[in-house]
């Protein structure tokens, strides 16, 4: 059976453990129609169209 020829220190152990290092990073795409930064393949929030047609209707004041 393997055995390890070094103790692990407690920082190397802890960051590979670290759920933060393993979290993607968001991409930000801009939106062709407004120009805002909106996340890839969703609808975006300010113009609320996907993919060149109107999803949302952003024009409704909601009380």
């Amino acid at each position: 059976m393997a055995v390890p020829k070094r103790k692990t220190s407690k920082a190397r152990r802890d960051s590979r453990r670290s759920a933060v290092s393993k979290l993607p990073t968001i991409n930000f795409a801009k939106c062709p129609n407004c120009n805002a930064f909106m996340v890839p393949h969703r609808v975006c929030k300010t113009c609320g169209q996907y993919n060149g047609r109107q999803v949302i209707d952003m024009s409704v004041d909601e009380v």
